[in-house]
């Protein structure tokens, strides 16, 4: 069983508790600051771009509100609480395990992220994939739990931003022609904007022939 492997994992490392678990437990400080570099990445860049920072931030907001009623569906308890032949190095909980609140988490960052940028993005997929492995190392969730998060997240990102990116980008170019503007484009990004404004109410610009 694949648990049983990490957990073995765990109790063949001991130099490695601290460092992983850290990470499993606070580890969502580093998706918010990817939130926040996409973000400001995304001022310098497109309407579109804008739109999918700011998606990527509230799809992890939903994608783990959508979680909840899964998880108490699913009602499966932590192996924490049902097993006592395992090093457990995470802080025993009642919360349910299926699916992981903190893999959704990682799963919907990863996903909006890289709908950024691409560097970004691999980025958040490997601390995702960390954090998946990190959250079974110490205990606190089966693999399937986490394999099912990351899922849950990305799918929740994915299909929300296949829906609603038309109506956020118009908001986004709504937003850059007002009083919003710093806050969603720099200067750079003010000037995609008004070339963008320009080439929708006039079309591209045509070369003038040579007489």
């Amino acid at each position: 069983m694949t648990f049983d492997v990490i957990n073995q994992l765990a109790r063949d490392t001991p130099w490695a508790h601290g460092a992983v678990l850290v990470y499993a437990s606070f580890g969502v400080v580093l998706f918010a600051a990817l939130l926040v570099a996409g973000w400001w990445t995304a001022r310098a860049r497109d309407a579109r771009t804008m739109a999918a920072a700011l998606w990527a931030g509230a799809a992890t907001l939903l994608a783990v509100a959508l979680n909840q009623p899964l998880v108490a569906a699913v009602h499966e308890p932590r192996p924490s609480t049902v097993r006592t032949d395992i090093l457990v190095l995470a802080q025993r909980s009642a919360d349910q395990s299926f699916p992981s609140d903190h893999a959704v988490m990682a799963g919907a960052v990863a996903a909006g992220l890289w709908l950024v940028s691409r560097r970004l993005g691999a980025v958040a997929a490997t601390a995702a994939l960390l954090m998946a492995f990190a959250r079974v190392y110490i205990g606190a969730h089966y693999p399937r739990d986490v394999l099912a998060g990351l899922a849950v997240g990305a799918l929740v990102t994915v299909v929300g931003w296949s829906l609603l990116h038309r109506p956020l980008v118009g908001a986004v170019e709504r937003a850059r022609r007002g009083p919003l503007r710093p806050l969603v484009a720099s200067a750079e990004g003010a000037v995609l904007g008004v070339r963008h404004d320009i080439v929708q109410e006039h079309g591209p610009a045509r070369a003038v022939p040579r007489r």
